[in-house]
């Protein structure tokens, strides 16, 4: 299946039942007066999280859902059954939002999490309601009101404990493969990686976290270049950042130069996501000689001016990844146990969460628009040079199948 991870629906909730005039007429009575029942109320829409979906791509082609409409009143003071509810399921981790308002309508991150995204009509009155002691053969009756309609923008957030960032061909895939039972795709070339991957990774029997893997970060990918840039956002759940820097490129080029343009796209992307806690891990050690680690580890530090923890490692040799997951797992614990009983703590990190979202979704709202404006034509300044990059879902219908491994 394909991965999707932003989709536009519309919805609509169930209108409710009109209600019924009628009279009672039996055989002996006189007069039986009115018994015209109500109508039933429209069905609702609601949005469930489930576990054991990964991809938004149910509603990539089905974007209109319909609530079913309350019956009408009868005769006999019945009423009117009422509209079974729609009920949309999608993955945990799933962002509604209301695409006339841009309001944020729910944030579904449990399973079982359900949230009501359409209010269905309520029921029109039968002629019984309006009876009185002056008013003994009403005639008047009400419709049933319409359902509410809304045009939603889902999307998609991987829940990760910790977000991987890189150059393509930094070795996260196979950092991830080392680590944990993911196998996403590994090769020697660059963007290898088209969708994120999460891995597992189980450090003692009953501790574990999950590493999120994304597609490679380029120069120029905060104006729309490259794949990585759409999916950034995954990154906003995270609890902790690991940069992977090369430090044996292919193409010798300076593994500064390169970390220097990761730090540079994220704080144009957003700058709220570069204040994420964000450790250094300098991979593919085992290309270069070993007396060459800690010039080569000063000459990166001192580039990007680096105070924070500092990790070598080879992910495709098992070297050094065992500490650093460790390391990882005492982080996640020590951070929890923190935001438990320092409230203060707590509300500066949920500050900041939203306003890591915030920017996220005005910049990618930005390259949307200018990715609308191209295709009607319309030149952008400064997007010229970046027309091939743009991530346009709409030109994959062809391609690969794409597989989202969660293992």
């Amino acid at each position: 299946m394909k991965f999707v991870d932003e989709v536009s629906i519309f919805v609509k909730a169930g209108d409710g039942g009109n209600g019924c005039m009628s009279f009672r007429r039996e055989k002996f009575i006189e007069n039986g007066g009115p018994n015209g029942g109500d109508g039933g109320d429209g069905g609702h829409v609601y949005m469930v999280a489930d576990e054991n979906l990964n991809t938004l791509v149910d509603y990539r082609y089905t974007r209109r859902f319909d609530a079913e409409r309350g019956s009408n009143g009868g005769s006999a003071d019945c009423t009117g059954r009422k509209g079974e509810d729609t009920v949309l399921r999608v993955p945990v981790g799933t962002t509604i939002i209301d695409a006339a308002t841009q309001d944020i309508i729910g944030d579904l991150t449990k399973d079982g999490q359900r949230i009501m995204v359409a209010h269905g009509g309520w029921h029109g009155l039968g002629n019984t309601r309006f009876k009185s002691s002056t008013n003994r053969a009403p005639r008047q009756t009400t419709l049933g009101k319409p359902g509410e309609s809304r045009d939603l923008k889902l999307e998609l957030k991987v829940l990760a404990d910790v977000g991987l960032l890189g150059l393509p061909n930094a070795g996260k895939s196979t950092f991830i493969r080392s680590v944990s039972a993911a196998k996403p795709k590994v090769a020697d070339y660059p963007f290898t990686t088209l969708v994120p991957n999460l891995g597992v990774v189980s450090v003692d029997r009953y501790k574990s976290f999950v590493v999120a893997d994304i597609p490679g970060l380029i120069e120029g990918a905060s104006d729309g270049a490259g794949l990585g840039i759409r999916f950034l956002k995954h990154l906003a759940r995270t609890r902790l950042l690991l940069h992977l820097v090369d430090m044996a490129p292919l193409d010798l080029s300076d593994p500064a130069e390169a970390a220097e343009t990761i730090v540079s796209e994220l704080g144009k992307f957003s700058p709220s996501l570069a204040e994420r806690d964000r450790w250094l891990v300098l991979n593919k050690s085992d290309q270069i000689l070993e007396e060459e680690h800690e010039a080569r580890v000063k000459e990166i530090t001192d580039r990007l001016e680096w105070t924070g923890p500092v990790y070598v490692i080879s992910a495709i040799g098992k070297e050094g990844t065992e500490k650093l997951c460790f390391d990882i797992m005492k982080y996640l614990e020590e951070r929890s146990l923190r935001i438990a009983e320092e409230p203060q703590y707590a509300a500066e990190l949920a500050e900041l969460d939203r306003r890591i979202e915030d920017e996220a979704r005005a910049q990618l709202q930005a390259l949307d628009d200018k990715r609308a404006l191209r295709r009607a034509g319309v030149k952008v300044a400064g997007s010229e040079d970046n027309d091939d990059g743009f991530w346009d879902e709409e030109d994959d219908d062809d391609g690969p199948e794409i597989i989202y491994v969660r293992d």
